[in-house]
């Protein structure tokens, strides 16, 4: 009896291992595939991991849902992003800092940056998958303005954080590649330019 207890044990603890295996595998295919920058799809997610595309779904409902936990930790804290600006209690600069450091990381892992987006659209229940980077980055930029603006005007300081995450975002970024026909560079800069006006005029209006 205890032979067969101690058997089944070790097939339960053996199929336990392969299916951490099996999802070890497809995240560590999804990040690899995100890293190319090239379109992320579930089948190609699947043909890299050298698994079906059925077994992948088990795994992971959705492709939202993938690319999230193939994510998490790529991005860094807040802090350690804008690190290089940490001396700076000029937010204007700090913003700009942020809004660069955001698009260039967006630009390099675009492909799943864009089905997160597309998934979001076709599927708003997914919305939450989507990792809040921009919200982060942006709070820890205006933290000069914590103690004037957000004392003085809570209100002020609330909308420029939302004014701002319509600029530093992937979906700015698309708009002036895909719809006005910037290269990279071009729309990085100009979302920067953008984001440093709203800032400028928020410190205008305080002072």
């Amino acid at each position: 009896m205890a032979t067969r207890t101690g058997t089944s044990a070790g097939v339960s603890t053996g199929r336990s291992n392969q299916k951490l295996r099996t999802r070890t595998a497809i995240v560590d295919a999804a990040r690899q595939l995100i890293g190319t920058g090239g379109e992320v799809t579930m089948p190609a997610i699947a043909r890299a991991a050298l698994v079906s595309e059925a077994t992948a779904y088990r795994y992971f409902p959705d492709l939202p849902s993938l690319i999230s936990e193939a994510l998490a930790g790529v991005w860094p804290p807040p802090a350690d992003a804008l690190a290089p600006v940490a001396d700076s209690a000029d937010p204007v600069e700090r913003i700009a800092f942020a809004c660069e450091f955001l698009l260039r990381g967006i630009l390099a892992r675009q492909g799943a940056v864009r089905a997160m987006i597309s998934a979001t659209i076709t599927r708003p229940e997914t919305v939450t998958n989507r990792l809040g980077v921009r919200f982060g980055l942006i709070d820890h930029a205006l933290l000069p303005l914590q103690d004037t603006l957000g004392q003085t005007d809570p209100e002020a300081f609330a909308q420029l954080k939302r004014d701002l995450a319509v600029v530093v975002s992937a979906e700015a970024l698309f708009t002036l590649t895909d719809l006005c026909g910037l290269g990279p560079d071009e729309a990085v800069a100009s979302a920067v330019r953008t984001a440093r006006r709203l800032t400028e005029a928020a410190v205008r209006e305080m002072q």
